[in-house]
């Protein structure tokens, strides 16, 4: 049985980075609202909890991301695979990551890949050419997270 999984990643702008992943990788962004719209007539979540963005509900200060092809709950919008979620913390980023997304493209297709990126709001860091082994490049989201475009 496949396993699904989620990969949090903190930030200061969920919605925005997880605009920026989605497009990226050709994710969805979830869609919350429904489950938010119970718990607010529930009384279970106060409104100031919840946030708008793009014309939908989330918990203020997170957002999240599912593979198109990924099930997910239909009353909460939740997925059940492949998924990143994005949460506000209050101290900004300081290190380099410990871990990062390596996004391959079409064979042959590294500069539409990088210009794609670069459109999406990510930058170039450092060029890598290992010839045989491979060749890619280092980035970084809106963020300053580094990722690789292979």
């Amino acid at each position: 049985m496949a396993l699904s999984w989620k990969l949090v990643i903190d930030t200061a702008n969920a919605a925005a980075l997880a605009d920026f992943w989605a497009a990226a990788l050709d994710y969805e962004v979830e869609d919350p609202s429904a489950l938010i719209e119970q718990l607010l007539a529930a009384g279970q979540l106060p409104e100031q909890a919840v946030a708008e963005h793009r014309g939908c509900k989330n918990f203020r200060g997170y957002a999240a991301i599912r593979h198109p092809d990924d099930p997910f709950d239909q009353h909460s919008g939740v997925g059940r695979g492949r998924r990143l979620l994005f949460q506000d913390v209050p101290e900004a980023k300081s290190g380099k990551n410990r871990l990062h997304l390596d996004i391959h493209g079409e064979p042959g297709g590294l500069d539409a890949l990088v210009s794609r990126l670069e459109g999406l709001g990510a930058t170039r860091v450092a060029e890598i050419d290992k010839g045989p082994a491979g060749h890619w490049w280092v980035m970084r989201d809106p963020e300053g997270n580094e990722f690789c475009a292979v």
